[in-house]
């Protein structure tokens, strides 16, 4: 039985393939959405996030983009990945995050993505997938138009004019599917170099990079459903990969190295990530009790606590006092204290905690968050105020639905109506519900003082359109 007659024909296979990608595009192109409402798991965490931005920062100046232009952001996936969807933002895995074992593979990784967004890479796949559309569409009416002449015609003469149609069909889809993948290629090879670039200005080996990509190049060899999918995603070749290797060799910078106190940070943020996303039993095993490094004990004091059972908190909050009273200025010791405590529903006693927190580290919009959601919860009848100076000075600078939820419920508390609506419908708008958007901005606007700030931005919400 013949793949065709079943209805799995090669052009049938490339028309598939090239639809699933005008899909991508058109994921692509609803920026103005946050990547949550795309079906992406995101998750935030002000001392992952600080050190990403510290990884990021050069890369991105060298890069040529503006203050705050570009973003990472942290996607919760075991798998290592990154990859970019638009020109404002490089997504990460969680997985390749705790894979890499030293801040230069990340930064690698960080850069090749850079190199994507300065080589407008997105918009030329969206581009080229919007033209090879029309010539899908012109192959198969060459196709059918050929195979409709053979069936008029009948006998030999007729056969071989559909069978010609056929050929032009299948011929077509190969053609496009085939120069699709090429430009592919020379995308990704461009990116090498552009990161390669950004590493060098910044004075940065580009070893981290290559041993990424030489880790990912035996995986060409398994199935599709066993490689990881940055091995998909960022197709390799054998010339792709020495040409790396050459000009990484050729860097002055090949052998410098991470500093010690960011290969520190790096650890612990490895560590974090496990004690957060992996079964305490997974933690105990990669951290075993004999390792009294500071990221073990990181990773053990979270692991502690989610193992549950009677001391749990006091055993993980005693274990962190011992870090805090090591390192007294490491604010993100006192957000973990804070963390367990709140988890523990002692929400009094994490406030003072944050406050230490935000102390020592005053340009975190999440740890303002994080405290105002505290003192919300610690019945403190003068704690709304304060509360709410804290969620509207973190939406200046970091856009979160957690924060516009915990401002609408403070204004609630206050018998302000129509300002906890309008929080609630920019929370929905910036989760992506824009439905559930429009349906509180139209009940807050006509309440609010018009010509506002939030009377403007429920407007908008009122007016927006999705993309089509």
């Amino acid at each position: 039985m013949s793949a065709t007659s079943k209805g799995f024909s090669p052009a049938a296979l490339g028309r598939r393939a090239l639809v699933a990608l005008c899909a991508l595009a058109a994921g692509i192109s609803a920026g103005t959405l946050s990547a949550r409402a795309q079906g992406l798991p995101l998750i935030r965490d002000a001392e992952i996030e600080a050190l990403l931005q510290d990884y990021a920062k050069p890369i991105f100046q060298a890069a040529g983009f503006g203050s705050g232009r570009v973003t990472v952001r942290i996607v919760n996936n075991d798998a290592f990945n990154a990859f970019v969807l638009d020109g404002a933002n490089v997504f990460v895995h969680t997985g390749t995050l705790m894979q890499a074992k030293t801040p230069n593979e990340v930064i690698g990784v960080i850069a090749h993505e850079s190199g994507h967004i300065a080589g407008g890479h997105m918009a030329a796949l969206r581009a080229r997938i919007a033209k090879d559309q029309t010539r899908v569409l012109l192959t198969q009416v060459l196709g059918l138009g050929a195979m409709v002449a053979g069936g008029v015609s009948g006998g030999t003469s007729g056969r071989e004019t559909m069978q010609g149609g056929q050929a032009i069909m299948q011929g077509g889809s190969n053609i496009i599917m085939k120069g699709l993948l090429a430009e592919r290629r020379s995308q990704e090879s461009a990116a090498d170099q552009a990161g390669l670039k950004y590493l060098t200005a910044t004075k940065q080996s580009g070893r981290g990079m290559l041993d990424t990509f030489e880790r990912f190049k035996q995986q060409e060899y398994l199935s599709a459903d066993m490689q990881d999918p940055f091995i998909r995603s960022h197709p390799l070749s054998v010339d792709r990969l020495a040409r790396l290797s050459q000009l990484v060799a050729a860097s002055p910078y090949v052998n410098q190295k991470d500093p010690p106190s960011l290969q520190l940070r790096h650890d612990l943020m490895r560590a974090k990530l496990s004690g957060y996303l992996e079964t305490p039993v997974a933690v105990f095993n990669r951290y075993p009790a004999g390792d009294k490094s500071l990221p073990a004990r990181y990773a053990r004091a979270i692991a502690t606590f989610f193992r549950g059972g009677p001391g749990a908190l006091e055993s993980s909050v005693k274990q962190i006092d011992a870090m805090i009273a090591e390192n007294p200025d490491y604010p993100y010791f006192y957000e973990l204290k804070a963390d367990v405590l709140m988890r523990s529903g002692k929400m009094g006693r994490a406030v003072p905690e944050l406050q230490q927190a935000l102390k020592l580290a005053p340009a975190s919009p999440l740890i303002e968050v994080e405290l105002a959601n505290a003192l919300q919860g610690s019945n403190d009848g003068n704690s709304s105020k304060e509360s709410i100076d804290l969620l509207r000075r973190s939406l200046i600078t970091d856009q979160n639905g957690r924060a516009y939820r915990l401002l609408a419920n403070a204004y609630y508390k206050q018998g302000k109506g129509p300002e906890a609506d309008a929080m609630t419908a920019q929370a929905y708008f910036y989760e992506g519900d824009v439905k559930q958007a429009q349906i509180f901005a139209k009940r807050a606007q006509p309440r609010l003082r018009a010509g506002s700030p939030e009377w403007l931005k429920n407007g908008d919400i009122i007016n927006y359109k999705p993309e089509t």
